[in-house]
């Protein structure tokens, strides 16, 4: 990607999706995202289940874990969240979303 595109400011969302997903282009990627997005469910539910709030501490590493062995092993770039946190962590999210209802294929 160019420089002049990693330095871009987004004034929104909808203008920053498409980024996030030309960032996401590697099939394996995409799909070590919506793994740690399924397993951060998964430990949230255990965890209000369970009462075991421990649990929590789990999710970043679940989430950053699996997206950043995507992208530092197969898309070979460094993840949106460097640059934009917010953005990036709304953008996993609807990403999830797409994938589960057949927008994207992963």
């Amino acid at each position: 990607m160019s420089a002049s595109i990693e330095k871009q400011k987004f004034a929104s969302f909808s203008e920053f999706y498409p980024y996030y997903l030309a960032e996401h282009q590697h099939p394996t990627c995409r799909r070590l995202h919506i793994i740690g997005s399924s397993l951060i469910l998964l430990v949230l539910v255990i965890a209000v289940i369970t009462s075991n709030w421990m649990l929590l501490w789990l999710l970043p590493v679940i989430g950053y874990g699996f997206a950043w062995v995507g992208h530092f092993f197969f898309e070979h770039n460094k993840p949106a969240t460097f640059k934009y946190p917010l953005y990036s962590l709304i953008g996993d999210w609807v990403m999830f979303k797409d994938v589960l209802s057949g927008k994207i294929r992963w």
